[in-house]
């Protein structure tokens, strides 16, 4: 009995003594790690990256920027089957533990014993899980792995346990980009958490442990596995019942990728506001979860984008077959995976499928599409692919299919308004669309080209071409400030320069047609767009004055040809320079600047950015006030200082104003407009009201009479349009720029390296051919249902009946009477010369 006392005795010692031992050890290795331990104060307000976000007016995804998918939820808002599940799978004992499992952290020190010393995976719970993921590296040393343990009880003792657990269920990597519980089930299963069945929430706890490798859509077999394990956890800490248990054990694996599904097909606009954005905001705009709201409303954007790609592809049939994009040999005994392959590196490009032609006749032809699907081709389905000659000429018309596709051609298709299938290619042509609204510049719809998969220049911003003859307005707009009415004469006559630089010596400007009218009114000239007729005009007014007076509808001037050329339209333009300008005959006379973010919203949604641009604002109260006469715009309005962006006094608040692109375009300043709490910003007079109104109904004559070039557009069935065509030399750039009250926009077709747009039918694609069309399909749904849009004569304007011949004032009885429009000033002037004859003083005899 002695010696059990005894040896209990020394038990205790022993006990006791190693008891002190292992306090002073952890005490020892406390004090050692503890210079290196983190502060995890930081948990309480963690912001997990969240990619930038940019969104149509209406709310409609346009884009989403940045490397990782992630959703934040909040721990409430996870169904108890996904924490569950993830808890058997993790860490069942979490809410109950300190932070660490001793007898997990035994359990692994015995393997290590076992493996001879070498590092194995395990003993981790879910909150030094946490603490790895956010604060230390992935290495095994021992090292790391002690300031793990006692960074973990650091968390426990600042966080709550459901903040822990939110905190992993946000962070965990989980596979293909996805960071969080929420991203893995939108990419996995296209469902929100509270959607997920009990198997999918298992799905999703099996990929914690080895994201890359075992997920939904990597090693099916192995994530089954797990998955069924898990389910069995579940059960097995009554999570679940046995009925649950066995429907989900039952139930298949059926992942598939589930991109975020973009509902707004802007992607040269997304690109503009990602850099606009990342200028203001710095890298961090990509992963601190902002949102952009963009002034583009998702109806036109869709309208715009369907315009410009059934415009370009229309240009292209005229133009010809112009055969497969490649051709696969295929063997007789070729099969479905040998399609495949053959097909494999072909996307699909704006609506246009890859196919591989697997047998032609006759009568029709056997497409193999990407997925299995095979489609059927008859003849009317290539009757448009006549044989491509030259960009004016083409061949016959097709017999037959196969005179066309051959086995082994890989061709496109499309689906037309029917569903039927047609033969397709990928246009060669290029085409812009840039629309805004006149009364502050807020853009409506943007589009860059045919594809921003195969080119990322943005021809609606970027591109610098000559807008021909609808460029003509704004010499209009300068001769009739200068003097000139609609009703002066100038004579459509030949025409010689001289011009060292050319043949001869001489510049001889001709029209497009190559046909002479003789003198005619300046409305007429306009309409039928004699080129004659302007380069007189700009003779007449002067170079200097004309490019002084263009600044203001907001050209530079290093834009503008200091020449005559300037008056067919020589300068370096892009759309949404056109349709800048356009915007102030449509607005009344104000220079607008284009922009296209609205609102700039942080992760919780407050506003850290609102755009304020400078309005037309005709009706504001301020305006009425302003006395300040017409004239070129401020030479600093290109740079105007940008909005805060962030409260007062933080670091980004003093961010300054940046082009896009180059372009002109640029956000304006912030401002709680809408609150009433500021004046509003006026956009600078540059026109006046009258020059606009008079301009402007030339513009609609372009429209309206059966002579103008834009008459097409009289199928949208609207008074309150105006507009002008525009073509340069052999036709490489094609423009229609129009307008009504509520809308500006231009549209430019052509190729980027400026060759020929040729002809079609023998007829030259002009900008009625090739530009209009695309205007009209744009602008027909935009205004639909929308009530006419003019601006009202202004006062000072008169209605005079004149002779159609001379242009002078007339009496109502006068048989080759019509009536004009004339500031009232002009009116006596052009009485008195009409009443005293004096014929000498007839415009056109000058040239």
């Amino acid at each position: 009995m002695r010696i059990l006392k005894r040896l209990l005795r020394w038990a205790l010692i022993l006990a006791f003594s190693g008891f002190l031992l292992a306090v002073l050890a952890v005490g020892v290795a406390y004090w050692l790690v503890a210079p290196r331990l983190p502060s995890v104060a930081v948990l309480k307000d963690y912001h997990m990256q969240v990619p930038l976000r940019v969104e149509s007016a209406d709310g409609k995804l346009i884009a989403s920027f940045g490397e990782t998918r992630r959703i934040p939820v909040v721990i409430a808002n996870v169904p108890d089957n996904l924490k569950h599940a993830v808890l058997s799978a993790e860490d069942a004992d979490f809410y109950h533990h300190p932070g660490i499992d001793l007898r997990g952290i035994a359990r692994a020190g015995w393997h290590v014993i076992l493996a001879g010393g070498d590092k194995v995976q395990g003993g981790s719970t879910i909150t030094q899980q946490v603490a790895r993921n956010f604060f230390l590296s992935p290495e095994k040393l021992y090292s790391r792995k002690l300031i793990e343990v006692f960074t973990a009880l650091r968390i426990e003792h600042e966080l709550s346990k459901d903040q822990i657990l939110e905190l992993y269920l946000n962070k965990m990597f989980l596979g293909h980009r996805s960071y969080g519980v929420a991203a893995a089930a939108s990419y996995y299963y296209g469902k929100t958490l509270d959607q997920l069945s009990i198997a999918q929430c298992a799905a999703i706890a099996s990929t914690f442990q080895l994201p890359s490798v075992v997920n939904p859509l990597n090693s099916p077999a192995r994530l089954l596995a797990r998955r069924n394990w898990v389910l069995g956890e579940m059960l097995r800490h009554r999570y679940i019942n046995d009925a649950q248990y066995k429907a989900a054990v039952a139930e298949p694996n059926d992942p598939a990728p589930h991109e975020a599904p973009i509902e707004v097909d802007a992607p040269y606009l997304a690109e503009m506001v990602r850099r606009q954005v990342l200028d203001r905001l710095g890298n961090d705009a990509l992963t601190e979860g902002y949102v952009v709201k963009t002034t583009v409303q998702s109806a036109r954007q869709q309208a715009a984008v369907a315009a410009v790609h059934q415009g370009l592809i229309a240009y292209d049939h005229r133009h010809g077959w112009r055969g497969p994009e490649a051709h696969q040999d295929l063997a007789a005994d070729a099969g479905a995976q040998d399609y495949e392959r053959a097909l494999a590196g072909y996307g699909d490009i704006s609506g246009l499928d890859p196919g591989l032609v697997t047998a032609s006749s006759a009568t029709d032809a056997t497409v193999f599409l990407a997925g299995g699907k095979s489609i059927q081709l008859d003849l009317a389905a290539v009757a448009w692919a006549r044989p491509y000659i030259n960009d004016s000429r083409t061949g016959p018309a097709p017999r037959q299919v196969d005179a066309v596709l051959k086995r082994g051609d890989i061709i496109r298709v499309s689906q037309d308004a029917k569903g039927t299938w047609q033969l397709a290619q990928i246009p060669t042509a290029q085409a812009a669309l840039a629309s805004i609204r006149p009364e502050d510049g807020a853009v409506e719809a943007l589009v860059g080209g045919f594809s921003f998969t195969r080119s990322k220049f943005n021809r609606a911003v970027m591109a610098a071409r000559q807008p021909g003859s609808s460029f003509k307005p704004y010499l209009y707009s300068a001769a009739f400030d200068h003097g000139f009415t609609p009703a002066s004469i100038i004579n459509d006559a030949p025409l010689a320069l001289p011009d060292p630089s050319r043949p001869g010596g001489l510049w001889t400007p001709s029209n497009d047609d190559d046909k002479f009218a003789g003198p005619m009114r300046l409305r007429e000239a306009l309409i039928e767009s004699k080129n004659l007729v302007s380069v007189r005009l700009l003779d007449a007014i002067g170079v200097r004055y004309a490019r002084e007076f263009i600044t203001r509808f907001g050209f530079p001037l290093d834009a503008l040809p200091a020449n005559l050329s300037m008056a067919l339209g020589t300068a370096s333009v892009s759309p949404m320079n056109m349709a800048r300008g356009y915007a102030v005959f449509a607005n009344g006379g104000y220079l607008v600047t284009p922009y296209f973010i609205s609102e700039i919203d942080d992760r919780s949604g407050k506003p850290v950015y609102l755009a304020n641009p400078a309005r037309a604002c005709r009706e504001c109260q301020e305006r009425l006030l302003d006395s300040t006469p017409p004239g070129p715009p401020p030479a600093n309005m290109s740079q105007r200082t940008a909005n805060r962006l962030a409260e007062s006094g933080s670091a980004t608040a003093t961010a300054s104003a940046a082009s896009v692109d180059d372009s002109g375009v640029q956000t304006l300043p912030a401002d709680a407009h809408g609150t009433g709490a500021h004046l509003p910003v006026l956009a600078p007079r540059v026109l006046d009201p009258r020059n606009d109104f008079l301009v402007t109904s030339l513009m609609k004559d372009v429209i309206a009479s059966p002579k103008g070039t834009g008459h097409a557009a009289q199928a949208l069935n609207r008074a309150d349009l105006a507009g002008k065509t525009g073509s340069t030399n052999d036709h490489r750039d094609a423009w229609f720029v129009g307008f009504n009250g509520d809308i500006s926009t231009a549209v430019w077709v052509g190729f980027d390296d400026f060759s020929s747009l040729g002809k079609a039918n023998g007829v030259g694609e002009f900008g009625a051919q090739a530009a209009l069309p695309i205007w009209m399909a744009y602008m027909g749904p935009v205004l639909k249902d929308m009530p006419l849009n003019s601006l009202p004569m202004p006062p000072g304007i008169a209605s005079v009946p004149i002779d159609r011949s001379s242009g002078l004032p007339t009496t109502d009885d006068d048989p080759n009477r019509m009536n004009e429009f004339f500031k009232v000033e002009d009116v006596d002037r052009l009485r008195a010369q009409a009443t005293q004859q004096q014929e000498q003083q007839n415009p056109y005899n000058i040239f």
